[in-house]
């Protein structure tokens, strides 16, 4: 019931935004593959800052930011993204933020100490900000008005009861950035839901050849692993290369998707993913704040807008490949 009060909320959002682009286009249907931003609104240009932990060059962060940009062309918003992985240097951004006078902010909170009194002081200047991927239990102390992304203990447990399926015996559960609150939750919730030994495995994932060489340690170590879940795309993939290097036939699943992923599913590298839809994640982020600054609407009733978890994998992703072509999965 929960999960149905947070779509039908995302489906009223995305009634309203078929209207705005509707009335600013003559309403022409966007043609299939085309530019999803629609028209612009004919709304007051706000300026709206994102600052997210996503490390560079991270697929999954473009994917976020792309959904992000694409909204705030279609609400006439002014987007300022900045990002930094470590919690004090993210601070310091959402800092940067209100001293320049945005209108707006969106901001992750996966390490929510470090953040709590920079949002705290937006707040009080009367910013409004949303909170989305990361802090599902930490948003409302914070101050945010509305949460975007998946319950990560939820979606943890989904994973772990699909290894059980699978018939995994031994798992690893990669954490590409130590101290994540939204990434231990997911480990957490994997052993929680599988039926089995599950161990941490903490690696540098701004630094892809060092995860593959201690996933492949990890795995000459005990040969008894038979299942790696990583927490990435990049992980998972780099998790490949380290299995075949250490000759371990231990199966490979994921959180998250990129376009290299989507072949390394049809190419029985990966079993499957855990989606969570980061695209979503960050034009809803935007989205939800131009409806606020300019009908002063909050969504979600006080609750998380959850855009997960969904599994993908060979019944399905055919499909998911089609729209990862455009950059939108």
């Amino acid at each position: 019931m929960r999960f149905q009060r947070f779509a039908a909320a995302a489906v009223g959002v995305a009634a309203l935004v078929t209207m705005t682009a509707c009335s600013s286009t003559g309403g022409r249907p966007r043609e299939s593959g085309g530019d999803m931003g629609g028209g612009q609104a004919d709304t007051p240009r706000f300026t709206v800052a994102m600052v997210t932990h996503g490390p560079p060059g991270d697929t999954f962060w473009d994917l976020i930011r792309k959904g992000a940009e694409t909204a705030a062309k279609k609400d006439n918003i002014d987007l300022k993204y900045s990002a930094e992985l470590q919690g004090p240097d993210q601070a310091n951004l959402v800092q940067n933020a209100i001293d320049s006078k945005v209108d707006a902010l969106a901001v992750t909170l996966a390490k929510p100490e470090a953040l709590g009194p920079a949002i705290d002081t937006a707040v009080k200047a009367g910013i409004p900000v949303v909170a989305f991927n990361a802090g599902i239990d930490n948003w409302k102390a914070a101050g945010a008005k509305a949460y975007f992304g998946q319950d990560e203990k939820i979606s943890g447990e989904a994973a772990g009861k699909r290894l059980a399926v699978d018939g995994a015996k031994k798992v690893i559960c990669v954490i590409q950035d130590q101290g994540n609150v939204a990434l231990e939750s997911r480990c957490a919730g994997v052993k929680a839901g599988f039926d089995g030994q599950v161990e941490n495995l903490n690696v540098n994932g701004t630094d892809m050849p060092s995860v593959q060489s201690t996933i492949t340690a990890k795995l000459q170590q005990d040969p008894s692993i038979d299942y790696i879940m990583t927490l990435g795309a990049p992980i998972a993939l780099a998790a490949t290369d380290a299995a075949a290097g250490a000759g371990s036939t231990a199966r490979i699943a994921t959180f998250d998707t990129n376009a290299a992923l989507v072949d390394a599913i049809k190419g029985d590298k990966v079993q499957w993913a855990v989606d969570q839809q980061p695209f979503l994640q960050g034009y809803l982020a935007v989205d939800s704040l131009w409806l606020f600054l300019n009908n002063g609407n909050v969504i979600g009733g006080g609750q998380p807008t959850l855009t997960g978890p969904a599994f993908i994998d060979k019944s399905n992703i055919d499909a998911i490949a089609e729209y990862a072509k455009n950059g939108t999965r």
